[in-house]
């Protein structure tokens, strides 16, 4: 949730993550689709796991043990995941939040 301090209000924004590896083949056929997505207006948060710990940590955080690797996406607002590499057609119901 983000609030905005000046006008007390709060709203919710919709965050779409992905998490990969660098070296990870399936995660390099996904970084086409999500560019194909972010050309359509989508805006997607990455995030490298294998070499950063940082990262790691959101990214076990955010998966809760429901995938085991990369890559993995999640939309903060809905909720909705993806465990692995998908097609264009599920990835972008997936940041519509369908």
């Amino acid at each position: 949730m983000f609030c905005r301090l000046l006008h007390a209000s709060c709203y919710m924004v919709s965050m779409l993550i992905e998490y990969y590896g660098e070296e990870c083949p399936h995660c390099k056929k996904m970084a086409i689709l999500i560019e194909r997505l972010k050309g359509e207006g989508f805006s997607v948060e990455s995030y490298e796991t294998w070499h950063n710990e940082e990262n790691a940590k959101k990214f076990t955080e955010h998966e809760k043990g429901t995938c085991g690797g990369v890559p993995f996406f999640i939309n903060t607002e809905s909720g909705k995941t993806i465990c692995g590499a998908t097609d264009y057609e599920t990835l972008k119901a997936w940041a519509e939040g369908k």
